[in-house]
C-alpha cells in the first residue's frame, strides 16, 4: 500500500509488516525501540538544526510503499552489467529492490571473507551481527537510521577475520527497478574487519528506468585493531529518486579507514557519516565529489569524533553545481578531553557554473584537549578568467577548455580513489555527466 511518508503512515506501515518481519528476539526488540523512538521525536523538519537547508517537502509529498517486500528477481546480468566495475572475478553481492539476489553475485569460494545477505548471516553468523548491529555508534537523533532499523528487511554482511588481506574488492550493488511502483527500501550493510585484516569494498546504488522510490540506507564498519578498509561509494540514483544514506564508522587502535563518496544522480540526496576514531593512533580519510544540475540538492553532514589521543583525519567534499542546483555541507570535528595529539583538517571547495545554485556550507570544530592540530576552510567560486583565456589562447575553444577545468578541479577527489579500476571507472562516468563545459541534467 502506497501512502505519503508521514508519521501516521510509518505506524500504519510497521504495525502491518510487525507480524511478518520475523528474526530472532533481540532484533525483534530493537525495531520496537526504533519504532518507538520514531513516534516519540517523529520526522525532520527544517526547524532542526542539522535539516535547515534541507527541505524534505519532496518527498513527504510522494508515496511510497513504505514496508515493500520486494521479490528481489526479474533482473538479468545484461541489466545490470553497465554498473558493475573492475573484474568479474571480484567478489560481488547484489540487491534488486532490497533482496539480495544469489544468481546475479558472485562470492568466489576460495575467498577468505564471509560475504553475502545480511538476513543469512541472522542464522549462520549471529554472534557476530548482534554484536555490531546494537544501536547507532554515536550520540544524536538520526531519524532516517531509525526507520532503516525498524523496517530493514536484507542487505550485506561482509567478515573478513583477522590477519587476512583481501587481494580483490568487494562490491555492493542497489538496484531499484520501480517494478511496481513507488516503494521505499531499507538495506542494511554491516563490515566487519578483525584485527590487522584489511579489506576494499565498493558501495554502488542505482535506478532504472526513472523510477520514483527511496532508498534508505544504513551502513556499519567495524575495524579491529591495525584493520585498513579502503571505501568507495557511488550513487548513480535515478532522476526521481530519494536517497537517505548513512554510514558509521568504529575504529579501534591504529586501524584506517579511507572512504570517497561519489553523487551524480539523484533529485535529493543526504548523506551522513559518522566517524568514531576510538583507539589511539586512528585514521580516516573522508573526500566526497557531487556533481549536480537542474534542482538536484546533495546535502553532505560529517562528524569526525576524536575519542583517543593521537589520531588524525583528513576531510575534502568539492561539489560541481550547475542549473539550480543546491549543495549543503555540515562538517563536525570533535575532539574529546584528554585526546592528545588529534591531527584534524576538513575543507569544503565548490565550482559553481551558473548564477541559479545555491551552496551553504557550515564547517565546525569542537576542541576539549590540548596539543592538537585542527582546522577547516571552505570556499566557493567560478571558472577563473585567466584560466579559461590561458586553454583558449593555446587552441581550445571555449566548451573544450571550461570541461578541462572543470574536471580538473573534480580530479583532486578522484585521485584519492587507490584502486586504478575503481578510479578509471569514475572518470568514465565523470565525462559522461560533463559534457561542453557544463553538467548534464539526468533524464528518464
Amino acid at each position: 500500500m502506497t501512502d505519503r511518508l508521514t508519521l501516521d503512515s510509518v505506524r500504519a506501515a510497521f504495525a502491518g509488516r510487525e507480524p511478518r518481519a520475523g528474526g530472532p528476539g533481540w532484533l525483534q526488540d530493537q525495531r520496537r525501540a526504533a519504532m518507538a523512538e520514531l513516534d516519540r521525536r517523529g520526522m525532520p523538519t527544517p526547524r532542526d538544526e542539522d535539516w535547515k537547508y534541507t527541505s524534505l517537502a519532496p518527498l513527504f509529498a510522494t508515496p511510497l510503499d513504505l514496508a515493500a517486500n520486494g521479490a528481489g528477481g526479474g533482473l538479468s546480468e545484461d541489466a545490470i552489467a553497465p554498473f558493475l566495475i573492475g573484474s568479474a572475478s571480484w567478489t560481488r553481492l547484489v540487491f534488486v529492490d532490497g533482496r539480495y539476489v544469489a544468481k546475479l553475485s558472485n562470492v568466489p569460494s576460495s575467498s577468505p571473507a564471509r560475504a553475502g545477505s545480511l538476513a543469512e548471516a541472522l542464522i549462520t553468523d549471529e554472534e557476530t551481527v548482534r554484536a555490531h548491529l546494537a544501536g547507532s555508534a554515536h550520540e544524536g537523533w538520526h531519524p532516517f537510521a531509525a526507520l532503516n532499523t525498524a523496517f530493514w528487511d536484507d542487505g550485506a554482511f561482509v567478515h573478513v577475520p583477522a590477519g587476512v588481506g583481501m587481494s580483490e574488492p568487494v562490491q555492493l550493488v542497489f538496484v531499484a527497478t520501480g517494478v511496481p511502483g513507488a516503494r521505499a527500501d531499507h538495506p542494511r550493510a554491516l563490515v566487519v574487519l578483525d584485527r590487522l585484516s584489511h579489506a576494499t569494498v565498493i558501495e554502488h546504488y542505482v535506478g532504472l528506468g526513472g523510477a520514483t522510490y527511496l532508498a534508505n540506507a544504513v551502513t556499519q564498519f567495524v575495524l579491529g585493531p591495525g584493520a585498513i578498509l579502503d571505501h568507495v561509494k557511488v550513487l548513480d540514483e535515478g532522476s526521481r529518486a530519494f536517497h537517505m544514506g548513512r554510514l558509521e564508522a568504529r575504529l579501534d587502535r591504529d586501524s584506517r579507514l579511507t572512504s570517497c563518496a561519489l553523487t551524480f544522480g539523484g533529485r535529493l540526496a543526504r548523506l551522513e557519516i559518522d566517524v568514531r576514531l576510538g583507539g589511539e593512533g586512528g585514521e580516516c580519510r573522508l573526500d566526497g565529489l557531487a556533481v549536480q544540475a537542474g534542482r538536484q540538492h546533495v546535502d553532505t553532514h560529517t562528524v569526525v569524533d576524536h575519542a583517543r589521543p593521537r589520531a588524525v583525519s583528513r576531510q575534502l567534499f568539492k561539489g560541481v553545481l550547475d542549473g539550480k542546483a543546491r549543495g549543503v555541507f555540515s562538517g563536525r570535528v570533535i575532539v574529546r578531553p584528554g585526546a592528545n595529539g588529534t591531527d584534524a583538517h576538513q575543507t569544503n571547495k565548490n565550482l559553481l557554473l551558473s548564477d541559479g545554485v545555491e551552496v551553504d556550507s557550515k564547517p565546525q570544530l569542537e576542541i576539549f584537549a590540548d596539543d592538537v592540530k585542527c582546522s577547516h576552510g571552505a570556499a566557493d567560486g567560478q571558472l577563473a578568467d585567466e584560466a579559461l583565456f590561458y586553454l583558449k589562447s593555446r587552441g581550445l575553444d571555449e566548451p573544450a577548455a571550461r570541461t578541462l577545468l572543470t574536471r580538473g578541479f573534480a580530479r583532486e577527489v578522484l585521485d584519492r580513489i587507490r584502486l586504478e579500476p575503481v578510479r578509471d571507472w569514475c572518470e568514465r562516468r565523470l565525462a559522461v555527466k560533463l559534457r561542453g563545459g557544463r553538467v548534464m541534467e539526468e533524464t528518464e
